[in-house]
Parts: structure tokens; C-alpha cells; sequence
């Protein structure tokens, strides 16, 4: 009788020429909080963005291509060995044109859909059966900007997030202050805009979460260190935002940026990260108005938290500080939403994006 057991993998992508280590893969110990690393991959420039694909055993990452006409978007697919936690590379892909920032996969694995922080694109690229990376099918190109001299001079799209029913696709585009929503047209292999939602003037938002009943969506807004609360409405797929609070402290008054944001996965707590301030902010959420109550702000012990991500349990959370090198492990009191520190800090260089996943051994 074979006996299977299950262990937690975390994947990290980072910052790194080529000829360093850029994708990280380490065991995750639930009892103590305790990272050990397995495996790491270079010979990627840039792996900053991370899709993960649990299921298949699959994990995709952006990268810096140079072709004849310049920097462009690359995407790569790797196979994962559970047992041993170690990926493998599959294969690798030009996407768009311009350095893309993020990577997104839809529910029934056929498509990629890539955004270009740099190019103001977003591209739609297909999935192969075995699960490889195939062509570019589309791309969109985003005209405008909005009214920050500095970051807001052209458009900017910063991710790609579903609505809960994978109809629609959402690009968060800080240069124009405004989410774009997509359909994929799977007849015509393209992506149709259906809509768009216009948030305040100089927000910049970056990134996206959906409260698990549906109703509510939260972005999280880089420039102005705000969160926006949006009502989604099913059938149109319209957002309409109806509260937007800070993420800093009413008595902070240094410099700051916002990065990444999820909802726990009992929908009573939303978690955003501060760049400058060093923090990750904790709000609980009201499930009949969606409206947040600040709960606290708790240092990540590092500087600048490009990304973190609560574990699958929802016991955890990992953040990555970018300019301190480390990766950070909090315990998280599910009844009452706060952050403790456990001690637990790991190096690992420039780290942008926090995946992971239970998985059979």
C-alpha cells in the first residue's frame, strides 16, 4: 500500500542577470515557519513574475529577452518535481515587444496573458496541451496618461487579474488610472475590451484581489498609497469603486509606494504592502458592505516588500523585501487578522514575487 504525504513548495522570482540564480524553489515548514531551499535556476535575466499551475505540476515565469530590435518580453515554462522540489525548464518564448512586469493564466490552461509595464502592452499567449509555452495570439496596445508628471506620462499596465468566473480579465494600468477589462475571444484567439473603470486621478493602481464571495474586488494603488473598493457586477462585468482608504498610518509622512495585495482566504481580512513605510497593512472587511476598519500596520523587517502571499492554510505569510534580500515569515491569527513575526528571515537576492502550493509526495 503506498502512503502519500504532502508538502508545502514556495517559489521565488527575483531580480538577476542571467548568470545568476533569478527562480528560487524551498520547502516550507508548517509547524515552525521555516524555509529550506531545494532548488534555484539561472540563466534568466529578470524572472521577476511567477504564475503558478499546482494541478499540472507547471510553473511559468516572465524574463528580459534581447531580440534585433531591442529589449522584449520573454515567458518560460517549467515542469515541477515535488518529490525532489526542483523545476525544470521546458521551454521559453518572445511575447511581447517590451519588458513585461506580470504573468497570468487562465482557469482552463490555454492562455497566458503578459503585461508590459514598459511598452503600455498587454499580450495574449497561447498554452500548448503538454502545458509548454506556445505564440503570441494578440496584444493591446494602451493609449493615454493621467496627471503625475513623472509616472504617469504614458500608459503603464501593471497586471492581469480574473474575475471569479474567468470571464473577464482586469489590466490594473497605473499610467492611465484606470482597469481595463478583457475577454478572450477563444474563436479568434484575441482579447476584446468590454469596459473600463476610471479610478481617482494620481492613484496608480497596481494590483488586484477578489473577495472570495464574488461581490467585491480591491485594488491597490502604487502612487498615492490608497485601496479602492469596488462592487463587481456579475453580468456586465462592470467595477464600480465605492470606498478608498490609505494603507499608511495617519502620522506617516515619508515617502511611499504600494505593491501587492490579497484578501485571506475566508474573506474577513484584506493585506496590502508598503514601500517606504516597510509595512503590510491589515484591514478587516465587512461581508455585507465590503467597507474595511483598519486592524494594523506591521513592519515586514525589510525594505521594500515588492510582493508577499499568504499560505495555502492561511497560516502564514511570506513576504519579499527587495532591497534587504531577504524573505520574511509572519504567523497570521486567523480570528483577528493580526501579523507576528517569527523570527524566521532567509537571503535571497532582489526577491519580487512569493508562490506556493501544497503538493502530493
Amino acid at each position: 500500500m503506498t502512503t502519500h504525504s504532502v508538502r508545502m513548495l514556495v517559489f521565488i522570482g527575483s531580480y538577476a542577470e542571467a548568470s545568476d540564480s533569478g527562480v528560487y524553489v524551498y520547502s516550507f515548514d508548517g509547524a515552525s515557519g521555516e524555509l529550506a531551499l531545494l532548488d534555484q535556476v539561472s540563466g534568466l535575466k529578470n524572472p521577476t513574475f511567477l504564475n503558478l499551475d499546482a494541478a499540472r505540476l507547471k510553473l511559468y515565469s516572465i524574463e528580459e529577452t534581447e531580440t534585433e530590435a531591442g529589449r522584449s518580453g520573454g515567458a518560460v515554462s517549467f515542469s515541477i518535481d515535488p518529490q525532489q522540489g526542483t523545476i525544470s525548464k521546458l521551454n521559453q518564448a518572445v511575447t511581447v515587444d517590451s519588458p513585461t512586469c506580470h504573468i497570468q493564466r487562465d482557469a482552463d490552461d490555454r492562455y497566458l496573458i503578459v503585461s508590459s509595464y514598459h511598452g503600455g502592452q498587454v499580450g495574449l499567449v497561447s498554452l500548448n496541451e503538454d502545458g509548454t509555452i506556445g505564440k503570441l495570439l494578440d496584444v493591446k496596445q494602451h493609449e493615454g496618461n493621467s496627471v503625475h508628471p513623472e509616472r504617469q506620462e504614458q500608459p503603464h499596465p501593471h497586471s492581469a487579474f480574473f474575475s471569479p468566473d474567468y470571464k473577464y480579465v482586469y489590466i490594473s494600468d497605473l499610467g492611465l488610472d484606470r482597469i481595463v477589462a478583457y475577454s478572450i475571444d477563444a474563436a479568434h484567439g484575441t482579447l476584446k475590451q468590454c469596459g473600463e473603470t476610471v479610478i481617482h486621478p494620481g492613484a496608480g493602481p497596481r494590483h488586484l484581489a477578489f473577495h472570495p464571495d464574488g461581490k467585491y474586488a480591491f485594488v491597490i494603488n502604487e502612487l498615492d498609497s490608497t485601496i479602492t473598493s469596488l462592487r463587481y457586477e456579475a453580468d456586465s462585468g462592470r467595477l464600480l469603486p465605492f470606498e478608498t482608504v490609505t494603507t499608511l498610518p495617519v502620522d506617516y509622512n515619508g515617502d511611499n509606494s504600494c505593491a501587492e495585495i490579497t484578501v485571506s482566504r475566508d474573506g474577513n481580512f484584506l493585506y496590502g504592502s508598503n514601500r517606504g513605510h516597510d509595512s503590510i497593512v491589515v484591514y478587516s472587511i465587512d461581508k455585507s458592505s465590503g467597507k474595511l476598519t483598519l486592524v494594523e500596520h506591521v513592519s515586514t523587517e525589510g525594505k521594500h516588500p515588492r510582493h508577499f502571499a499568504l499560505t495555502p492554510d492561511g497560516d502564514f505569510l511570506i513576504a519579499a523585501n527587495r532591497d534587504t534580500d531577504n524573505l520574511t515569515v509572519f504567523r497570521v491569527n486567523q480570528d483577528t487578522g493580526k501579523l507576528t513575526y517569527t523570527g524566521n528571515s532567509f537571503s535571497v537576492s532582489k526577491p519580487v514575487c512569493v508562490q506556493m502550493a501544497y503538493f502530493s509526495v
